[in-house]
């Protein structure tokens, strides 16, 4: 039964307004029972593109501390330069403009060709990546992979009691924000059809804004985040 809790006391904000979607690894299955060939770690591309797999060179140089946080703003903000990362991060330009070259080098992020134009510092915006389990036998792409996933729930749990710590003064958005947990017996089956369909919901309405944002209605618009988790529960010894 799903337990529905008021959006005064507890609430799922934020993804981009584009969409973004992240999938912690597990050991996952396909619904025939088969290994799936790549992890739930999935980050969708923000504009439409199909996620591409990341190699085990490119995860081994996204498990960076300062990289992972520039990605985490680049994400939250959905562009930005090397001088607005430095100043959000307390770096210096010069170590940030690195950094961002290096998740350029490995597909991480691109040029924002949306981005102002007129100024010497190019922009940045995060591209979207999928982590196939089959790397993950190689001990470093695993340890950077373990990096990447702390990142992930840290990040969440922090963003979420931002939220929290704010809600009292978020009106009118503390109307549309709600958090729902859910417990049932699935099947395998079961639980890949639940995935997929929340994963398609989600996608359809971040995409539909994402086109009437670009058909000039940006009034009103702010940076909102979803969190959906499905996963199973222990085993009872």
């Amino acid at each position: 039964m799903a337990e529905r809790k008021p959006p005064a006391s507890v609430d799922d904000a934020a993804t981009p307004d584009e969409g973004r979607r992240v999938r912690l690894p597990s050991s996952a299955q396909g619904a025939d029972g088969a290994p799936a060939e790549s992890s739930p770690l999935e980050s969708s591309s923000p504009f439409g593109d199909a996620p591409r797999a990341l190699g085990v060179e490119a995860l081994k140089a996204f498990a960076h501390p300062l990289r992972i946080a520039m990605y985490r703003y680049l994400t939250a903000h959905g562009r930005g330069t090397a001088s607005q990362v430095a100043r959000h991060l307390g770096e210096s330009t010069g170590q940030t403009s690195y950094h961002l070259r290096q998740l350029e080098r490995h597909g991480l992020i691109e040029d924002d060709p949306t981005a102002p134009t007129g100024g010497r510092e190019r922009w940045w915006r995060p591209v979207g990546f999928t982590l196939d389990r089959r790397h993950l036998d190689d001990p470093a792409a695993r340890l950077a992979a373990d990096t990447a996933l702390r990142a992930v729930i840290q990040e969440r749990a922090e963003t979420l009691q931002t939220w929290f710590d704010s809600i009292s003064t978020a009106a009118p958005w503390d109307d549309v924000a709600v958090h729902t947990t859910s417990s049932s017996d699935l099947t395998l089956e079961e639980a890949s059809a639940l995935s997929h369909e929340l994963v398609e919901v989600i996608d359809r309405h971040t995409d539909a804004a994402k086109a009437r944002k670009e058909a000039g209605d940006t009034e009103g618009r702010r940076r909102v985040r979803v969190y959906a988790d499905v996963f199973p529960l222990p085993l009872d010894d």
